[in-house]
């Protein structure tokens, strides 16, 4: 059975932390300071024989106005309204506060299951706060440290009857893999592989502060499923959705702000942009996002340079496309710029989007299946060598210190990214320069503008086994011949 468990509370009460032991990984951030959590985050948590998905939400704040509390309030009431079973906890430590008395009456009119948990329990520190929340009136509640796992044995306990009760409880279908890291036994398996419900497409949103990521990804699913708002920086765990695209499941990864590292000094954002970083390793293709306004910052160009690196699909989008007037003459200089500041991308898609309107997002999915595919692109050996024969004579390879490099033949070796080996002599003396002839002609010959390329050159010189060995001499030769006719006689 699978049935959905919201975490829910005031800010610094140890929801991230539960919900971390929970799934078994430290998937959401977990700082002393409160606020933390913003977004919903989702995850597949197990708990003795039981498996479901489990919310981490942010902090129930006294706030009902437009303010950034009051819209995280807003978003954690609606995890209460579409969860199954809802998980209240209280900080024992402090003891019961009037927001948590507030918050109680919300949690019985919203939903009917409610776990009532005094978290920080453990020690005679949080006694106290455990015999007042008695008085909240949600049942009796469980003593939990979330921090060292004690009292995982009584949720597990308190999760049964009420699982038992839940009249549209499904068949346990097969959970989908979330946060897949891409390994090289993927990349060696060499056949496209299309995006199934059980492996669907990755995709990273990334780009720096207010650029628009969280409110784009609203735009592609369908509903306010992110925080978003003026503020720059308001994005701080790597959020990841599954849905599915024009018949394409995926699953996409909202990443924090990326800002200059000098500019960083808060340990909260260095969490946020290893989360981030985290995100695009988990990712196949990887979408740049970048503001109309400013587009190709300085750090703009580090960030596409981190996805190229890491050897993940990119698909470049401008947002913000709809406060321009000028287009044709914005996009003649995005273009330019593109090719001039990013020539290790140099042929990656470039499409320009609207998250507020939606205008684009068509193009945006055309652009995600078409980086993909060049992604996983393979090519023959019989190919590659007619293509390297056809390079090699159009420009020979220099010939360093009167050494003739011959290059042999080629061949693929792996796929995500696309990754080469060319066998040739005297590889430590190729220049760079003819290295990247040879890339840009893997790009333009098999069709793989902007896809990362991976080229090795690998010594393979003719070598005489008996070349460091002496030539018998005439009387060497002699005994060799006489000795088997002598033992013959």
């Amino acid at each position: 059975m699978s049935f959905t468990l919201a975490i829910v509370g005031r800010p610094n009460v140890g929801k991230s932390t539960l919900f971390n032991r929970l799934v078994g990984k430290k998937l959401a951030l977990v700082d002393d300071q409160p606020g933390v959590t913003r977004d919903l985050r989702e995850g597949q948590a197990r708990l003795g024989d039981l498996r479901f998905t489990v919310i981490d939400s942010a902090g129930l704040e006294e706030a009902t106005d437009d303010s950034l509390q009051g819209r995280m309030r807003r978003l954690t009431e609606r995890a209460v309204e579409m969860a199954d079973v809802c998980l209240f906890m209280i900080d024992a430590r402090v003891g019961i506060t009037p927001t948590d008395q507030v918050f109680a009456d919300i949690l019985r009119r919203k939903n009917a299951n409610v776990i009532l948990a005094a978290n920080k329990s453990e020690g005679r520190a949080g006694e106290g706060g455990y015999l007042e929340a008695y008085s909240l009136g949600l049942g009796e509640p469980i003593r939990l440290s979330a921090e060292h796992g004690e009292g995982m044995n009584e949720l597990l306990y308190a999760l049964y009857p009420i699982v038992s009760e839940i009249e549209d409880l499904r068949e346990e279908a097969s959970v989908p893999e979330t946060d897949v890291d891409v390994s090289d036994e993927d990349a060696e398996e060499g056949a496209f592989r299309m995006p199934t419900t059980a492996r669907p497409l990755q995709i990273a949103v990334i780009g720096r502060p207010n650029a628009g990521k969280s409110t784009l990804i609203n735009q592609i699913i369908g509903e306010e499923r992110l925080l978003t708002g003026p503020e720059a920086g308001i994005t701080r765990d790597a959020i990841s959705l599954p849905f599915e695209w024009d018949g394409v499941p995926m699953r996409i990864f909202d990443t924090a702000g990326m800002r200059k590292r000098a500019k960083i000094q808060d340990k909260l954002e260095k969490l946020s942009v290893s989360d981030g970083l985290r995100a695009v390793r988990f990712a196949e293709v990887v979408v740049l996002l970048l503001d109309a306004s400013i587009p190709f910052e300085q750090q703009d160009l580090r960030i596409a340079d981190l996805a190229e690196r890491e050897g993940r699909a990119v698909v470049v989008a401008v947002n913000k496309w709809d406060l321009e007037e000028d287009k044709q003459a914005k996009l003649a200089g995005l273009i330019e710029a593109f090719e001039r500041l990013l020539p290790q991308l140099r042929g990656a898609p470039l499409v320009t989007v609207s998250a507020r309107t939606g205008r684009g997002l068509d193009r945006l999915h055309g652009a995600i299946m078409k980086a993909y595919e060049m992604w996983n692109r393979r090519v023959t050996t019989g190919q590659l060598n007619r293509w390297l024969l056809g390079m090699t004579e159009a420009h020979p390879p220099p010939a360093p210190g009167g050494r003739r490099i011959k290059m042999r033949y080629a061949t693929q070796v792996k796929t995500r990214p696309p990754a080469f080996v060319v066998m040739t002599s005297h590889p430590e003396h190729v220049p760079e320069s003819y290295k990247r002839y040879l890339t840009n002609g893997l790009r333009e010959a098999f069709n793989m503008p902007g896809t990362p390329i991976r080229l090795t050159l690998r010594d393979q010189s003719d070598k005489n086994p008996f070349k460091d060995k002496k030539k018998p001499g005439p009387s060497a030769l002699r005994k060799h011949m006489d000795g088997p006719r002598k033992e013959g006689r």
